[in-house]
């Protein structure tokens, strides 16, 4: 195997490389000629010969053009005769002239004549006339139709068609035979006529081979006919295979008999027996050389009968003589006159162009629509209704108003069902994704600049259809009520990163930064990338606004385009500042759809949304305050939101001049705008100021229960979140003011308006609301309403609870007796109740993490515009549906953290929810389950990851004191293992909690003292005693685990060292999840780029350790160099991956087994002799027992890169060059270095070992008992790659391979040798030649011993001392071949 030149290689080196390759017959990559210099009048010869002292050397290099490419841009003219000619240089031009003379004689001299003595002669007509009649012009127009013809004929020309045409007519009228007997054999071949035969039985030679043809085809089987027909045209050329199929439709259709034509291909197809039809069929079907399917090929029969050609008869009015020019029937400018031809009523396997009708339904290919529809059009199929995508984006550029128009409103129309998922089971592919790389966007953006204006409000209705998916605004407006629901992940595309060439190898300081990148881009590419950032880039903001301030269009429209700006600011923070900064955007929505005051709307004014308030204005608005603190401070103090909020909600909805619905709308979303800026801390002065209003609200829970109207339900819902954040908001006015005097002029949140007391009097009211809304579960009537109500309740009394124990007011007594009330009245009875019982069996349905099948109608979601995927949510199963029982049990799990937080005796009372048969059936079912992250998904899993955290810190609180919850304690913490990796950006304050209680706690590992140890080291003593192994690391197992469970609090505090980087983010999020909202920024989520913590998390302390030290220094490292406590960690790393490998092997599953070993393999590459350290010596040996065992041993796949590593073969290589410089000899490092060498890995990594590191055999010193990987593995099956065999035989031979210095390897190159050498399989003739080679230089060895363990090795056995068992002398057959190999046979015969 050649190499590639290195620098540290010396002149002899190079010399000795050079002649390896001379020797190898290797083609060069670059081969030097010489040519001729023109300049000096030297001429090149053909074949090479003689040439000058003055020819330059020239390298030629594959693929590289000899002249330098012109500088202008257009491509250079080339002559259309001169492609043609063929010259050479040394051809004479006499002969060319000879060749290319056009003198009658050479045209005589090339002249030969057709063999005419089987031609068939037909007499002229006999007629009783003395002389030919004479032609006149009129009758030969009427009797042949030039039309009828192929181009312009001569008169005489259609005469003699004519006369013809007589002929064939006459003939066909005296043989009146069945059309079954001209399908017979003596019907004569279609294809071949025999007029190239020489002799006198042309057409009986050409009949006998029709008739044997004929019969062969009959005896055959259709299969046998189909198979054989697709053998032929893999043989025939596809030319050919087309003149046939040509020769057959003109046959087909010939002008002539065209009726005629289509009753023989019916009857080909239907009369006669069906055996017999059949044959026929196929015979008709083989000779015309059609290669498709049966039912492909029966389309094609339908679609070669064409239509006879118009008559005069035909036509709707008749020509007149007296018409000029019209005396002259021409068919085929009529034909757009026929009646359209009937769809296809026959399936076809072919992929066919989708049509769509004007509302956006796809129209099946069979189906037949009657044309007043107006879906027929003279497109590529006019037989099909409906509008491709192609014709419709060539609508959309018109001149024609209306067609424009109906083509975008037709767009919008097939966008919304796309965004539905309506076509996912019909069409192949997204609509969406196909519409967008056509250039929707492009063309969408162009039709908003039309100066028509029904125009642009089609366009902005396709431009909402495709932005838009009102189910899932209305998903996110229901949700809103929930814990967290106010925040929000934003909507940006996956980041895709692009390396960038340019700026490879540049320093620092030079490279671009993102931001000069991005400008530097086209909007193509920016809007191929993210379709939201592009339409920006091409300024759709200014041109919204446009659009409302001075066109003014229908309110329909209005809504659009503050749906197209309600989704733009829900994509980043940074567009929503787009928003806000769009000079006179702003101004011209607050102005015209958030008045201060309007007039009642009347039923004789035309209808409009201007002046009057929308309630879609007020939504943007609240989506633009949760994007961040400053964004709703800009809305509420520069913009005059407070004082809209304020007019708005003072009143009664039914007292506002609006239509009722509008009003509540309008309401609800005022409401929950001021929620989100509550939860910032700001607009609480409100509250002080409409107090009254909001009591007043809140006395109208009977009325709202008795209606059951979801407005009503959603306003108050929405009151409740505000009531919620004002809460908290005051909770912290204690804290603001304590530290704003500690300051002392330092920068400090000022302490908001609204105090605690403030607050305190809205408890008893709502636990009133809350005990007669349980009494409701009752009713029929009001059972939906409730359940969206109770979840509110509970969020609002989860968060004074929580404030109420940081106020200095707080009195403990009275709070635990209160706590007691309500647990007994209220939220023991709500957990009991019947309703609340059936809705915690849909746990497992309605859960997003157990059920990751998508539904059967799945909604397409392009990459570059994401988005919730809730098409269809209220219809099927699933978390956000109206019978999800997550929202109830999410609200009483955190009142049951907050109460027994605070009252821990009450803990006991609430195992009933930890202990219910559907919770732990969920349980099992999300320790099993392996979720996909995905925008689709990931606002859905945040409010899940919420209810699993609560249940297991209630499960924390529990398991200590409840033996009943302490015997699912395993599951609890494999739940709490699966779900740690799961955890969103946003939930690091989770993560910590989790890490800091439920994760290392020993009463979790209840393995650890209930006997788990020693039921290890009895197992592993029994594995010992099966296997015959005596390694001494194997009994230490169970000792090992006992040490670490000693060691778990060592452990935590190791992990939490090591995720200290994610320390700003927790208190982030604690801010969050605690209430304390003056100190939050925003309720926009971090941008989704992963999980909080990886998937491999347990391993972060080696590959920490490994970037500090391995990577950065090349390894080789001391243990007192490395960093402060290196050794600690990396013991604490290993004992808790021994814990989980153990007792918790299901948590790691998501790691792949090659992702461990490269983890692990960090040991030994971050330094030169940690892994000989003495605990990380015995923690690693204990591990690579665990991996090495029989299932993990057939999981391990090599072959898939680990994550993190281009492949496993670059990092393998780091290892060897590790060993060979530090590894000492060390067992351990030698067993981690031979597993990768197993026979079913690739060969690559053995031919490293045996060429640039042949050296490490000498310290390979691994006996067989000590490798816990059975030998087999290593020798089965035999090994087949001929330079590896000629390495191993050289390193036998030469002893740099020997059973004292490698036992594994040298019983792993015996065996696959002696295997090469005496096999008797076929092979070609290098492996061959190179066995007989091999066979006689092991015969003739001088080292006996080897000799003989070559020739008579048999079998390995692991336990024996050789590692082999041998012959006592060679069997029969491999005597007789080594003979046969060494010439001695014929020696003895003499």
């Amino acid at each position: 195997m050649l190499r590639r030149p290195k620098p540290t290689d010396s002149e002899a080196d190079l010399l000795r490389e050079q002649e390896r390759f001379l020797t190898s017959g290797a083609p060069s990559a670059a081969s030097m000629v010489r040519r001729p210099d023109k300049r000096r009048g030297e001429a090149g010869d053909a074949e090479g010969a003689d040439s000058s002292e003055n020819q330059k050397d020239v390298v030629t290099i594959e693929d590289l053009p000899d002249q330098l490419p012109s500088l202008t841009p257009a491509p250079p003219k080339k002559s259309r005769f001169k492609a043609s000619r063929v010259t050479f240089e040394d051809e004479d031009a006499g002969e060319r002239l000879d060749r290319h003379d056009t003198h009658i004689s050479a045209v005589l001299s090339r002249i030969v004549e057709r063999d005419t003595s089987c031609a068939q002669i037909s007499l002229p007509a006999v007629t009783g006339l003395a002389f030919p009649k004479v032609l006149h012009r009129s009758e030969t127009s009427s009797q042949v139709p030039s039309s009828s013809s192929k181009g312009k004929r001569s008169i005489f020309a259609r005469q003699i068609a004519a006369q013809r045409l007589k002929e064939d007519k006459t003939l066909k009228a005296s043989s009146a035979e069945p059309r079954d007997q001209i399908l017979r054999s003596d019907a004569g071949s279609r294809l071949v006529s025999g007029e190239g035969l020489q002799g006198p039985d042309s057409s009986g030679e050409t009949l006998r081979i029709h008739q044997e043809n004929q019969a062969k085809l009959q005896a055959m089987s259709k299969s046998e006919i189909l198979e054989e027909q697709k053998k032929l045209f893999s043989q025939l050329d596809p030319r050919l295979v087309e003149f046939i199929r040509s020769r057959k439709s003109q046959s087909a259709v010939s002008p002539g008999s065209p009726s005629e034509h289509a009753a023989a291909a019916g009857t080909c197809s239907e009369e006669g027996p069906p055996a017999e039809g059949a044959e026929s069929g196929e015979s008709c079907r083989t000779a015309a050389g059609s290669g498709q399917s049966p039912p492909e090929a029966e389309m094609e029969e339908e679609t070669e009968v064409k239509s006879p050609p118009l008559t005069e008869d035909d036509l709707p009015v008749k020509p007149q003589k007296e018409w000029i020019h019209m005396d002259t029937l021409e068919p085929e400018k009529l034909e757009w006159m026929r009646d359209l031809p009937s769809p296809r009523k026959k399936g076809t396997k072919q992929a066919m162009q989708a049509r769509f009708d004007f509302t956006g339904t796809l129209i099946p290919p069979s189906e037949d629509l009657p044309t007043h529809l107006g879906l027929h059009h003279h497109g590529d199929e006019p037989e099909r209704a409906g509008y491709s995508l192609q014709e419709l984006f060539l609508l959309s550029r018109s001149q024609l108003i209306q067609q424009r128009s109906l083509a975008l409103n037709t767009l919008a129309c097939i966008l919304t069902k796309a965004r539905g998922g309506a076509y996912q089971s019909v069409l192949k592919g997204s609509v969406t994704s196909t519409l967008l790389d056509a250039g929707l966007l492009f063309l969408l953006r162009f039709a908003l600049d039309d100066s028509i204006e029904g125009v642009m409000s089609a366009a902005v209705h396709a431009l909402k259809a495709l932005l838009v998916c009102a189910e899932d605004e209305e998903c996110l407006d229901c949700t809103f009520s929930w814990f967290r629901g106010l925040a929000c992940f934003p909507l940006l595309p996956s980041s895709q990163e692009e390396e960038d060439e340019e700026d490879e190898g540049l320093d620092e300081s030079m490279r671009e930064t993102a931001k000069e990148k991005e400008e530097r881009k086209s909007d193509y590419d920016v809007a191929r990338q993210d379709v939201v950032k592009g339409l920006l880039r091409m300024r759709l903001l200014p041109r919204l606004r446009y659009i409302l301030e001075v066109v003014r269009p229908s309110p329909l429209t209005v809504q659009d385009v503050l749906h197209v700006l309600t989704r733009v600011a829900r994509h980043s923070s940074w567009s929503a500042a787009q928003v806000l900064d769009c000079p006179r955007l702003m101004e011209t929505l607050m102005s015209e759809f958030l008045p201060t005051s309007w007039t009642s709307p009347s039923s004789l004014s035309s209808p409009s949304v201007y002046g009057r308030p929308v309630a879609d204005a007020m939504k943007l608005l609240r989506v633009l305050a949760t994007s961040g603190r400053h964004a709703c401070a800009r809305l509420l103090n520069s913009l005059g939101v407070r004082e809209r909020l304020s007019c708005l909600l003072s009143a009664e909805p039914s007292e506002l001049l609006m239509e009722p619905n509008e009003a509540l709308r309008i309401s609800t979303e005022a409401y929950r705008l001021w929620a989100a800026a509550a939860a910032y801390g700001q607009a609480c002065q409100l509250y002080i100021d409409l107090y009254p209003a909001l009591v007043r609200t809140l006395q109208a829970l009977n009325s709202i229960l008795s209606t059951s109207d979801p407005l009503q339900l959603h306003r108050l819902s929405a009151l409740l979140s505000l009531l919620t954040q004002v809460t908290h908001t005051a909770g912290c006015h204690q804290e603001l003011q304590a530290g704003m005097v500690r300051a002392q002029g330092e920068e400090c949140p000022p302490p908001p308006p609204v105090s605690w007391s403030h607050v305190t009097g809205l408890q008893p009211l709502l636990l009133g609301h809350l005990k007669g809304v349980v009494k409701g579960l009752d009713n029929p009537v009001q059972r939906d309403g409730v359940l969206t109500l109770i979840p509110a309740y509970l969020v609002y009394l989860q968060a004074h609870y929580q404030q109420l124990s940081r106020q200095t007011c707080f009195k403990p007594v009275e709070t635990l007796q209160d706590l007691e009330l309500l647990t007994s009245e209220v939220l023991l009875p709500l957990l009991c109740h019947d309703v609340v019982q059936n809705l915690m069996k849909n746990l497992r349905s309605s859960s997003v993490v157990c059920n990751l099948q998508s539904s059967p109608q799945s909604p397409e979601v392009a990459p570059s515009l994401p988005g919730l995927a809730c098409s269809g949510w209220r219809d099927r199963p699933g978390l956000a549906a109206p019978g999800s029982p997550f929202p109830l049990l999410t609200g009483l799990g955190l009142v049951f953290e907050t109460i027994t937080e605070i009252h821990k005796g009450l803990s006991r009372k609430f195992s009933g929810l930890l202990l219910s048969e559907p919770v732990i059936g969920y349980l099992r079912s999300c320790s099993q389950a392996t979720p996909t992250l995905s925008h689709s998904r990931s606002w859905l899993f945040r409010h899940e990851h919420h209810f699993l955290y609560l249940l297991l810190r209630l499960a924390h609180r529990l398991v200590p004191v409840e033996p009943e919850v302490a015997k699912h304690a395993s599951l609890y913490h494999q739940v709490a293992l699966v779900l740690l990796p799961w955890l969103l950006p946003g939930s690091e304050y989770l993560a910590h909690e989790l890490l800091s209680t439920v994760i290392f706690s020993k009463d979790f590992l209840s393995e650890g003292h209930s006997g788990g140890p020693e039921a290890v080291e009895l197992g592993e003593l029994k594995l010992h005693t099966q296997l015959h192994q005596t390694s001494p690391s194997l009994q230490t197992v169970g000792a090992l685990l006992r040490e670490a469970c000693t060691q778990l609090p060592s452990i935590r505090g190791c992990y939490l060292t090591h995720l200290a980087h994610l320390e700003q983010s927790v208190i982030t999020s604690r801010d969050v999840f605690l209430g304390r909202n003056p100190w939050i920024g925003s309720h926009l989520l971090p941008e989704l780029t992963g999980p909080t913590l990886p998937s491999d998390w347990p391993f972060i302390p080696l590959i920490g350790l490994y970037e500090r030290a391995g990577a950065s220094d090349g390894g080789g490292l001391a243990v007192e160099e490395l960093p402060h406590g290196s050794l600690q960690a990396v013991t604490h790393c290993l004992q808790w991956l021994l814990l989980l490998e153990v007792w918790r092997e299901e948590a790691l599953k998501v790691v792949l087994p090659v992702a461990k070993l490269a983890r692990l393999s960090c040991v030994f590459l971050c330094s030169s002799d940690l892994f000989l350290e003495r605990p990380v010596q015995r923690l690693t040996w204990g591990l690579f027992r665990l991996l090495t065992r029989g299932s993990r041993l057939d999981s391990l796949d090599l072959d898939v890169p680990p994550p993190g590593l281009a492949s496993f073969q670059d990092l393998y290589s780091a290892l060897l060059a590790q060993y060979e410089a530090v590894s000492f000899g060390d067992r351990l490092f030698g067993c981690w270095v031979l597993l990768p060498l197993q026979r079913r890995y690739s060969a690559s990594m053995r031919l490293a070992v045996f060429g640039e590191h042949v050296g490490m055999l000498r310290s390979l010193g691994v006996t067989l008992d000590q490798l816990s990987v059975p030998i087999e593995r290593f020798t089965s099956p035999p090994e087949d790659s001929l330079p590896l065999l000629r390495l191993y035989f050289r390193a036998l031979v030469t002893g740099t391979l020997k059973l004292s210095w490698c036992p594994v390897f040298y019983v792993v190159a015996v065996s696959h040798i002696n295997s090469f050498v005496f096999s008797q399989d076929a092979a070609v003739q290098e492996v061959e030649a190179a066995r007989l080679s091999m066979l006689r230089k092991i015969y003739y060895l001088a080292d006996e011993v080897l000799k003989n363990h070559l020739l008579l090795f048999r079998l390995t056995q692991q336990h024996l001392q050789l590692g082999f068992d041998m012959y006592e002398q060679l069997p029969a057959i491999r005597a007789k071949r080594l003979e046969t190999v060494l010439g001695l046979q014929d020696d003895s015969g003499a």
